[in-house]
């Protein structure tokens, strides 16, 4: 799979980075992404949006995670539910904000 959004992007290296990780980094985008929205920044907002679904899709292409694909997948859904589509799932931004934490904040207790 290349990288169409972010051509600085490594996918060898990304494939590399654990689950939490990945959703670290990920949830990085998707708080940008809000935090745009939030603005009024569309355009870069929209940019920051298909950044974080990249990732995302970058992230279910990784054969490391079959068993959690799903998860995955749904996590996709969601996102693009709450941006672009109607939020059939209710989302809340800062629940979306905290899930995404948890995975930082875990990183930052086992990268010391």
């Amino acid at each position: 799979m290349e990288s169409i959004i972010n051509k600085n992007l490594n996918i060898e290296r990304w494939q590399k980075l654990s689950l939490s990780q990945q959703l670290a980094n990920i949830g990085s985008e998707v708080s940008r992404t809000l935090s745009l929205k939030q603005k009024g920044d569309k355009e870069n907002m929209e940019k920051s949006f298909f950044r974080a679904i990249e990732l995302i899709d970058l992230t279910i292409a990784d054969k490391r995670w079959k068993n959690r694909v799903l998860e995955i997948f749904k996590l996709r859904e969601v996102v693009c539910d709450l941006f672009f589509g109607k939020n059939v799932f209710h989302t809340n931004p800062e629940f979306l904000k905290n899930y995404f934490l948890f995975f930082a904040l875990n990183n930052m207790a086992f990268s010391k």
